[in-house]
């Protein structure tokens, strides 16, 4: 599946959507639960306050894309990468 332009917001359960290609997409407040998202790439994509919950994000990629507010597991994704990087300096 291949999306370009989207709108969003998107509600997503329960689904096998890998494989897909997310590209200059507005899916802010869009929602994936359940979802298998392996090998996915978000490009230039909104993804402000989207929240991810049991998704498969192995082998994912997502650049250029804004993540403020963004969740994973009802973590923001800005403290998992904050820990990331304060454990990767020690």
């Amino acid at each position: 599946m291949k999306i370009h332009h989207s709108q969003g917001p998107l509600d997503v359960r329960n689904a096998d959507i890998n494989e897909s290609c997310f590209v200059n997409t507005k899916l802010c407040m869009s929602r994936f639960d359940d979802v298998n998202l392996e090998s996915t790439e978000f490009t230039n994509a909104n993804l402000a306050a989207t929240r991810f919950s049991n998704v498969n994000f192995s082998h994912a990629s997502i650049d250029d894309a804004d993540l403020t507010g963004m969740k994973i597991n009802g973590i923001l994704v800005s403290d998992l990468l904050s820990a990331y990087q304060r454990s990767a300096g020690s």
